[in-house]
């Protein structure tokens, strides 16, 4: 007779074999589930609201499989869904969503014209609280041929970022080879008008062009405090900093603003803020500014937004050389989105500088035209160009007095790849040429400088 012992081992016993022989079956299951089965697996789990499930069978097909761009935007959508589902920790939310970031965003390095897959990402950046990142991709978006329903919802999605907005934050760092740090002429001798004759001076070596490597760090922030539905009080700083060996060159910025943002329908806006400066140059005080500037941003269409800055700030220099008095400044600026992967930029400005000693006083207009293309393999280019004209009605040089006049012309060249972080920084190289052509002597220069860039938004 059998007993209970024996037959609760042969039981165990024939569990434990059937076990062994079901290993490699779903093994072999496994490893034979080919990209077209497993995405279609996937999409059925998930269009059944089983996103975890689709979770499961995408991520094994996305190790063996990067390249295939399907599986990948499948992961990210499944991410997204599973990151939503009621219940879910914190911790595991944030997780899914870096998840969906990191495949969305390696579909897009390869084919950045993808419109519907930057529309996810955008999602994910906006449920993750990126918001910055976010608006910038929804915006890419809706330069491309998409269906007005998408638009709409992309608007509210835009809409739900300018509202919520509370916290802003960038810091940036550079290191900059320049050829002429302090823009000075390479004229080594200058001819002044000496009893009706001109007679030639040589320059002192100190005013004759400096090269070298400095750096450069910038970061600023602000926060907005919601007063009614439509309007809020802002309050920020801005520091900039450039720095080179001697202290002779360095040049500190710091500016703060406070004031209310208006926030007149979806696609404009409006700021009125007072605002305060400090100048530093060589390591001392050059000046304090004080004053108020007006912001204004209109989305003109989907794909055109203006923008309008305009400031009056009375200057405070340190000295008592003449130089006091107010600076106003008018920039009005628009982008152009041809396509999600194609931007175009232009500006056109004029500021004057008043001063209680005629000889410092000077007029400047500007424009600039700028664009920006994203390319395969995670490489964007960029390239921009500036003329700006001065005019010194009341110039004053070794006792003469005539009218300067100068034109300066900038050319920049940017590159950045995208799929390249450094602890949350974006690398980007410019290079840069100015060139200044002036009728007053020695005040000719021509300086190229490199700029090796790590920026992050907060």
């Amino acid at each position: 007779m059998t007993t209970t012992l024996e037959r609760l081992c042969r039981a165990l016993a024939a569990a434990f074999a059937a076990a062994v022989l079901a290993a490699p079956v779903l093994h072999a299951a496994e490893s034979v589930l080919t990209p077209d089965a497993g995405v279609a697996e996937a999409r059925a789990a998930f269009r059944e609201g089983r996103p975890a499930e689709a979770l499961e069978v995408l991520r094994p097909l996305a190790r063996r499989h990067p390249e295939h761009m399907n599986i990948r935007f499948l992961l990210g959508l499944a991410a997204i869904e599973a990151a939503r589902m009621p219940g879910v920790a914190e911790a595991d939310r944030e997780a899914l969503l870096d998840e969906a970031i990191v495949s969305l965003f390696a579909v897009l390095i390869d084919q950045p014209g993808l419109v519907r897959v930057r529309l996810e990402l955008a999602r994910a950046f906006f449920h993750k609280g990126e918001d910055s990142l976010s608006r910038r991709h929804f915006e890419r978006v809706l330069a491309g041929d998409v269906p007005d329903a998408v638009k709409a919802n992309v608007q509210r999605f835009l809409s739900q970022i300018r509202a919520r907005r509370r916290w802003t934050a960038y810091l940036g760092a550079s290191l900059v080879p320049d050829t002429n740090i302090g823009g000075a002429s390479g004229d080594e001798i200058i001819y002044l008008e000496v009893f009706g004759a001109e007679l030639p001076f040589t320059r002192s070596p100190e005013d004759l062009p400096t090269s070298g490597v400095g750096a450069s760090l910038w970061t600023g922030g602000g926060y907005e405090h919601p007063l009614t539905h439509r309007l809020r009080l802002r309050a920020g700083a801005d520091l900039a900093h450039k720095d080179h060996a001697g202290r002779r060159f360095d040049d500190t910025h710091l500016a703060l603003h406070a004031g209310p943002r208006w926030l007149a329908d979806p696609r404009t806006e409006l700021s009125v803020l007072a605002s305060a400066s400090r100048r530093w140059l060589g390591g001392s005080v050059e000046h304090d500014a004080t004053g108020a500037r007006i912001e204004a941003h209109r989305r003109l269409t989907d794909r055109v937004w203006a923008s309008v800055h305009a400031s009056w700030l009375d200057h405070d220099y340190r000295g008592g050389t003449g130089r006091d008095g107010p600076v106003v400044d008018l920039l009005l600026s628009g982008t152009w989105r041809v396509r999600p992967t194609v931007s175009f930029s232009s500006a056109v400005g004029y500021s004057e500088q008043r001063a209680h000693a005629a000889r410092f006083e000077n007029r400047s207009r500007r424009v600039r035209a700028g664009i920006n293309v994203a390319l395969p393999r995670g490489f964007s280019m960029g390239g921009s160009a500036q003329v700006r004209w001065t005019d010194y009605p009341d110039y004053q040089f070794f006792g003469s007095s005539f009218e300067r006049e100068d034109r300066t012309r900038t050319l920049s060249l940017s590159l950045h790849k995208r799929d390249f972080t450094l602890y949350g920084f974006s690398p980007q190289l410019v290079v840069t040429h100015e060139r200044r052509d002036s009728n007053a002597q020695a005040l000719d220069s021509v300086g190229n400088r490199a700029e090796l860039r790590l920026v992050r938004q907060f």
